[in-house]
């Protein structure tokens, strides 16, 4: 009778330490069910508006420098030049523009604030032909968690999740990949979003997909990084545990015998 409780509790122990040491993680994989032939609609592409205290910068050229120099910042540390001016966006979402006044920018795009001040410039007989440039100065989304951490700039008009990730070169392999949170803040009011990027489907349908400035990526450490801040660890799950408590209660069964 002990002899079959002991083997009994010898395979079960074998049983256990082989499915812990041996088992294959399902949530490492990015886009797992994106195969080859398949295609996923992404929602419409949400480009970056501008809001109050934002900064950018904006360039007016011409073939007549000497008239597009009329509009460019010279002093307040806003500098000028082949870069641009700088301004930030009042908390009205305005900007003060030389030679047009104040200007609404808060709510438009990029290509729109363009095509707002080069329209404004030509209605009041400035410059005939002007190119106007607006750049992105100062937006940015911040990650932190299990990936590199700190600010990363925004780049392009429609900056995903993907790239802010990328930019940090991807997440660690501890990283926690089914329920990456973005936390946003819309009109005072943040909201929390999880994201699966173990599913192309779950991760293109998000409405977090494209970033907004001032978004926080939130990445959590998977179970195994949470073992190893307890005073076990990971110890229950190494072989060598497995191999310890067999060799202890063959000694238990030996000596109650």
């Amino acid at each position: 009778m002990k002899k079959s409780l002991l083997y009994l509790s010898l395979a079960i122990v074998a049983i256990m330490g082989l499915l812990s040491s041996c088992s294959v993680p399902q949530d490492i994989a990015y886009f797992q069910d994106f195969n080859p032939g398949k295609s996923i609609v992404v929602q419409n592409p949400v480009e970056i508006k501008f809001r109050a205290d934002d900064e950018i910068r904006i360039l007016v050229s011409s073939d007549r420098p000497e008239l597009a120099a009329q509009f460019s910042l010279t002093s307040g540390g806003s500098g000028g030049g082949g870069e641009g001016s700088r301004y930030t966006i009042d908390s009205e979402g305005c900007i003060r523009f030389p030679m047009l006044g104040k200007i609404h920018v808060a709510g438009l795009n990029r290509q729109e604030l363009q095509e707002t001040i080069r329209d404004q410039i030509i209605e009041k007989g400035l410059i005939r032909d002007p190119i106007v440039t607006v750049d992105y100065s100062n937006l940015y989304v911040i990650i932190l968690g299990a990936v590199g951490t700190g600010r990363v700039q925004i780049d392009r008009d429609k900056f995903t999740i993907l790239d802010a990730i990328g930019s940090q070169g991807d997440l660690n392999i501890n990283g926690l990949r089914t329920n990456v949170k973005v936390i946003r803040e819309s009109y005072g009011k943040k909201s929390v979003y999880e994201v699966n990027l173990c599913s192309a489907e779950d991760l293109y349908a998000s409405p977090v997909y494209y970033l907004q400035q001032n978004d926080v990526i939130y990445v959590e450490m998977n179970k195994k990084e949470k073992r190893n801040a307890t005073v076990m660890g990971n110890s229950a799950v190494q072989p060598s545990f497995w191999m310890g408590l067999a060799t202890f209660i063959v000694s238990a069964m030996a000596w109650f015998k």
